[in-house]
């Protein structure tokens, strides 16, 4: 059986790992200013999770997830949040943003 969300959650990190190391190249996995970020967004994500998984306003099939939790929400979610949020200062970073080692930025 396969359990979409856990394998979305897989592809989304797998393709932001590729997408980084093979196409972007930014370096962003040796950044620490990267870590100590993803570090606080995972916290806030957490937060928000556990406010809205633990009464639950939001729930999730059993049958399609791994079954671990943290915060009450699905070990999932933490890799669609640094899916996101990778990909985003990756392009970021790539295009010429603020604090880039690219363009004037």
């Amino acid at each position: 059986m396969i359990r979409e969300y856990t394998l979305f959650s897989a592809i989304g990190i797998a393709l932001t790992v590729l997408l980084e190391l093979l196409v972007l190249r930014t370096g962003l996995f040796r950044d620490l200013r990267y870590w100590v970020a993803l570090a606080i967004v995972a916290v806030f994500q957490l937060l928000v999770n556990g406010v809205l998984t633990c009464p639950p306003i939001v729930s999730y099939d059993p049958a399609e997830i791994l079954g671990p939790r943290i915060v009450c929400a699905p070990i999932e979610d933490l890799g669609f949040g640094f899916a996101m949020v990778t990909t985003t200062i990756a392009l970021w970073r790539r295009w010429g943003g603020e604090g880039s080692s690219y363009g004037d930025g």
